[in-house]
């Protein structure tokens, strides 16, 4: 498929492009990444946030580890992708609010004229990405504000700061959760990846429900009671793998995060998978 095909349509391209809406948002009802920036430590977050937070902390609170493996699992992810393969471009969906060690960050220390196109939909997101999100002058960094079922949007928009002649990193941690089954993921995923060239990366990040099945569940019971329209979905270890089909997978494959290449020796097992895999290279 080639990236004016995707454009025009598939998954999510019926989405209405979101770019030119103003801001809003309802402060009463939690969203994902203030949530998240809260269990990062983070102020840019409200009281509807933090109680669900903290209820989700409650149920399993393995989710404080857990996010911090998340974070240091971006860095390591990053710098295998631009220090050790020589990518030069990644698109980051599902950005969250800015925090130390963001993509960008990562991938201009190796790399200064790394281009980096972050997609993101939350409103707050939005107004601290134009304020921190910064490059070096040899790069490029990028927003889109859009759904992530919106491949049509992100597709366009992203093609204005990427070459997609050359291999892109599409980064997708901690977000696939949060697309229903009924907006098929898997499929939101192809999409994204048939528009990449030969080359190209998908990295992965997602809780599941294989490992510590009964916090996990409370923790998604907790969560989507506060949460709105915003749903969180784990998933089991196959079809967090389906993301991947087509793709070569990296060593050491799909595993706990904190075991994906690990700088030090894991403690133990986290409920979320990490993996990476690789586009097939045409000769």
């Amino acid at each position: 498929m080639s990236i004016q095909d995707a454009a025009a349509g598939g998954p999510g391209g019926d989405f209405p492009k979101r770019a030119g809406e103003p801001p809003a948002f309802d402060t009463t009802v939690a969203h994902p990444a203030r949530v998240y920036d809260y269990w990062l430590g983070g102020k840019d977050n409200f009281q509807a946030d933090r109680e669900a937070a903290e209820q989700a902390v409650a149920a399993y609170p393995n989710i404080l580890p857990g996010v911090r493996a998340n974070r240091a699992f971006l860095r390591r992810a990053v710098q295998y992708l631009a220090g050790e393969q020589g990518i030069r471009q990644f698109l980051d969906i599902g950005t969250g609010l800015p925090t130390n060690d963001n993509t960008h960050q990562i991938a201009q220390e190796i790399a200064p004229e790394s281009r980096i196109v972050y997609v993101d939909n939350d409103p707050i997101v939005l107004t601290h990405a134009r304020a921190l999100l910064t490059s070096t002058r040899e790069g490029a960094t990028h927003y889109i504000d859009a759904d992530a079922r919106d491949t049509g949007t992100i597709l366009r928009e992203a093609a204005r700061v990427l070459d997609f002649s050359q291999p892109i990193a599409v980064m997708a941690l901690l977000i696939l959760q949060y697309i229903p089954d009924s907006d098929n993921p898997q499929q939101v995923v192809s999409t994204i990846m048939n528009a990449m060239p030969s080359g190209s990366y998908l990295t992965v990040t997602d809780t599941t429900r294989d490992i510590h099945a009964d916090r996990g569940a409370a923790v998604t019971q907790r969560l989507n009671a506060r949460m709105g329209s915003t749903q969180l979905t784990m998933r089991s270890r196959e079809e967090i793998a389906g993301y991947f089909d087509g793709l070569d997978l990296v060593d050491p494959g799909l595993v706990s995060v904190p075991h994906w290449r690990p700088v030090i020796e894991p403690a133990g097992l986290l409920n979320a998978y990490a993996g990476m895999g690789r586009q097939p290279l045409i000769h």
